[in-house]
């Protein structure tokens, strides 16, 4: 098995460990494509946001559990930017399939960075009271690839 396919089977046991108040609710039903529209345009602002060096907007993008966590905008840009280079500054992103597990959705991308290297990142999604989508983690996926 890949270093990229064993990622995405951690990623689901985690998914499956850490369904419960952290978490929020898993939705119930399957989304909808409208949903994985919302969600994708969610990750999409989020990259922008990155790209600006908006801390307050990327903030805004997360899941309350995430925002919990890290508590500021400040911290959590600065955690982005150690620990999420790929997703931070990426070279080129290309949505992929979406699939759900654990009855949470998980929006995979494709990401080459600016040197090349071919990098997945796997965002859970959460869907929040008022029916808006969150991200609530990503799960980052090396490849032994690189671009063309």
């Amino acid at each position: 098995m890949n270093r990229c396919a064993r990622l995405f089977c951690y990623l689901v046991l985690c998914i499956g460990l850490a369904v419960g108040p952290e978490m929020g609710t898993p939705a119930l039903d399957e989304p909808s494509e409208a949903d994985w529209e919302s969600i994708r345009a969610v990750i999409a602002s989020q990259l922008d946001a990155f790209k600006r060096d908006d801390a307050d907007a990327a903030f805004s993008f997360a899941s309350p559990g995430i925002q919990k966590q890290f508590r500021t905008p400040s911290e959590f840009m600065q955690m982005v930017r150690t620990g999420y280079g790929a997703v931070y500054r990426p070279g080129a992103v290309r949505f992929l399939g979406p699939i759900v597990r654990s009855e949470h959705p998980i929006q995979p991308l494709e990401i080459v960075t600016p040197d090349d290297l071919v990098v997945i990142a796997f965002y859970i999604m959460e869907r929040q009271p008022d029916g808006s989508w969150k991200i609530a983690g990503c799960a980052l996926g090396a490849s032994s690839a690189r671009s063309a």
